[in-house]
């Protein structure tokens, strides 16, 4: 096949997956009820004068399905990693004792877990509107492509593969908010 066509391709797969990879990242930002030291990826402490992730300066784990503990490496980072912790807006009270900062992750009620799958479907339909728009963009291409010399076959089968490539990626996103979904309502 052209190699112009194979570069389209390759680009098109990428954009798609880059789509997935963006949803799975949001997708963990939603709290299913269940404690995940990824929940608190997002939050940046300042450390010695540069915004540094939380990870990167305590150590995070979870001691059961309800708590998260955050073990700072340095005694004097617990006031500086609950201000952050705060700041980030995930909806946590940290609990801290001087040593160890807890997160207690409340159960959530039948109204949060229609909204948060509300939520996880509006993400889902977000990546899924991002793979089609792949789609259009590599399809616009090819189009381009035959008019400047492509030969119909090439762009026909192009054509073809960027669909199946459109098809696995919308039955990805389907797969994610399916288990995302579940693992929200399972009480």
């Amino acid at each position: 096949m052209n190699e112009e066509v194979d570069i389209v391709l390759e680009m098109t797969r990428d954009n798609m997956q880059a789509a997935i990879d963006h949803l799975d990242k949001e997708l963990v930002h939603i709290r299913a009820g269940k404690a995940t030291p990824r929940m608190l990826d997002s939050v940046m402490v300042e450390y010695y004068g540069a915004m540094t992730p939380l990870n990167q300066v305590s150590s995070i784990s979870t001691p059961d399905a309800k708590t998260i503990a955050i073990q700072p490496w340095e005694k004097q980072m617990i006031a500086v990693i609950e201000k952050a912790i705060l700041n980030a807006n995930l909806g946590f009270n940290p609990d801290n004792n001087g040593e160890i900062i807890r997160i207690f992750i409340p159960p959530l009620t039948e109204e949060r877990r229609k909204t948060l799958v509300r939520e996880v479907n509006k993400e889902g339909e977000a990546a899924k509107v991002s793979v089609r728009s792949s789609r259009k963009e590599a399809n616009d291409q090819l189009k381009k492509m035959l008019k400047d010399g492509l030969s119909e076959d090439e762009e026909k089968i192009a054509v073809e593969i960027v669909q199946k490539y459109t098809d696995e990626f919308t039955k990805k996103v389907d797969e994610l908010v399916e288990k995302k979904n579940s693992e929200i309502m399972t009480i």
